[in-house]
């Protein structure tokens, strides 16, 4: 793994709304640090309402992870663009992620229950 990022299980339950709806729950959820930045919680695709989210045509590049798919959350009430992102087929180094989603501070509340 890249010496500045660490991948642990994350403590406890953790749950992810947005738009008024519970998009997920997960006791298996991952915890990913990266340098300095903030803490990132990835939920196993298998603990989210994945029918709430649709793949956008944006792409990123990470030189430590690979590259990213976004997710819009689409709810009855709001459509919230790119508001998640996954690594589809990540660098070996953090394989862990694989299958698994993150969300946006500022698109999604995503808090420990």
């Amino acid at each position: 793994m890249a010496e500045h990022i660490t991948i642990r299980e994350a403590d406890g339950t953790w749950v992810v709304r947005a738009g008024g709806a519970v998009l997920g729950e997960s006791t298996r959820a991952l915890e990913l640090t990266e340098g300095d930045y903030p803490s990132v919680i990835y939920f196993p695709r298998e603990d989210l309402a994945m029918a709430f989210l649709e793949q956008t045509d944006t792409v990123s590049s990470c030189p430590f992870k690979g590259n990213a798919t976004y997710y819009s959350i689409h709810t009855k009430s709001v459509v919230i663009e790119d508001a998640g992102w996954s690594y589809e087929d990540p660098k070996e180094a953090v394989s862990a992620i694989k299958d698994h989603v993150a969300f946006y501070p500022q698109k999604a509340a995503v808090e420990r229950i």
